[in-house]
């Protein structure tokens, strides 16, 4: 029989052991410490917010977006449900399957003028946010820097910083104004490994031209620099024209450009984007598409392909109507007192936000209020955002119309 002393020493023994079973427990239930400085989108969050607002049955004019105001065509919806039908259903090449990475190829060869792209420079990806990361992730290492034209979408910095690398925000508007080399070379710094490159512009609708992209290309390549390039507002472009930084002389080797679905084929929710390389890139790209997602769905890969096959006249069609719904803002938000260079490209506008409150974040809030116009607070897209607004126009005429006149009854 065990004793009273005995008892006790047992006892507290296995107070011992559950305290250090909660302790251990305590210790694993922890993140990555690469992820403390990652963090959620702000978009995201106002996109919630609006739903909510919605849910109560509130009217919103809804600006804040980033998502065509077409729907999918048919012919892409019908390639879907055709690969189905014929059981294209399997598992595809983790780098996409055949005839995309060809028609995809075809593309970039007469699209974007990168004459010596063949087949195995491409690798199709879960979006362009997909295409984007997995770029990041194969080129960059702990404490390496990045020089990033800011404004800039706000997820770019917290992809660079999942990569343990450290985003440097360089103002487009100074680097325009001083000069982009001189600009560059000011921000960058012996860490510099990379820069992203983003014509047209989110969120500002800013267009690099190609005596730009040439300035641009030049200073990578003195720099040693590789480039990532993001090109997903490429089909619309209003005033001069889209020129992929990867078809200038000596950029293919040292580029990796990316390409969604989303915007011209308002493809957003099938989650489908491209990736184009040179080695040793495409096997870093290869590496982390295989291990993060294994590839694309396969019906939607029959559906990306339909859309490239298919789409030719409502590229163009969809420019000139979005060319009209930015005149349309544009036009009417100066007449409301609103600060608003004409965006050249992509499908926001970004006005100052002084009209309303010098601090962004404070405009939005009293303009969603007040007039229940959903923006983003230009200081999500950086430092150089602050005292401006986004406002998305990829949405009906009407729904500009409307929420202009709602501004003007609360303004």
């Amino acid at each position: 029989m065990a004793s009273h002393f005995d008892t006790i020493a047992l006892n507290k023994h296995c107070e011992m052991a559950e305290q250090m079973t909660v302790t251990n427990a305590l210790h694993a239930a922890r993140l990555a410490k690469r992820l403390d400085h990652v963090g959620f989108s702000d978009i995201v969050k106002i996109r919630n917010k609006v739903i909510e607002l919605r849910a109560s049955g509130q009217a919103v004019h809804a600006f804040h977006g980033g998502e065509p105001f077409f729907a999918t065509s048919e012919a892409v919806k019908q390639a879907l449900v055709q690969a189905a039908v014929e059981d294209k259903t399997k598992y595809a090449p983790s780098s996409g399957i055949p005839p995309l990475r060809k028609a995809i190829a075809e593309k970039l060869k007469t699209r974007n003028g990168m004459q010596n792209v063949s087949v195995d420079d491409v690798i199709v990806t879960v979006g362009g946010a997909h295409a984007l990361w997995v770029s990041f992730q194969a080129v960059l290492d702990a404490g390496d820097e990045v020089l990033i034209f800011s404004p800039y979408w706000t997820p770019i910095a917290d992809m660079v910083r999942a990569a343990e690398a450290k985003p440097i925000f360089v103002p487009t508007t100074e680097a325009r104004r001083e000069g982009l080399a001189l600009t560059l070379e000011k921000y960058a710094t012996t860490a510099t490994r990379a820069l992203y490159y983003n014509t047209p512009q989110n969120p500002s609708g800013v267009v690099f031209s190609r005596e730009e992209a040439e300035t641009v290309a030049a200073f990578a390549q003195d720099r040693d620099l590789v480039v990532i390039a993001d090109e997903a507002y490429e089909d619309l472009v209003y005033e001069g024209d889209h020129v992929s930084i990867a078809s200038l002389p000596g950029m293919a080797e040292r580029t990796i450009a990316t390409y969604t679905f989303s915007k011209s084929y308002a493809m957003t929710g099938w989650r489908i984007g491209y990736a184009v390389a040179k080695e040793p890139f495409m096997t870093g790209l290869r590496k982390l598409v295989l291990y993060s997602t294994n590839g694309v769905t396969t019906m939607v890969q029959y559906a990306g392909l339909a859309a490239m096959q298919t789409a030719g006249a409502d590229l163009v069609r969809r420019r000139h109507e979005y060319k009209e719904r930015r005149d349309l803002l544009v036009h009417g938000l100066g007449d409301l007192g609103f600060e608003c260079a004409m965006p050249a490209g992509a499908f926001y506008a970004f006005p100052k936000s002084t009209r309303v409150h010098a601090d962004s974040r404070e405009a939005a809030a009293i303009l969603l209020d007040t007039a229940h116009v959903a923006t983003i607070p230009g200081v999500v897209f950086g430092a150089e955002g602050e005292g401006h607004l986004r406002f998305g126009y990829a949405t009906g005429i009407e729904e500009i119309r409307a929420g202009l006149e709602a501004l003007r009854r609360a303004l």
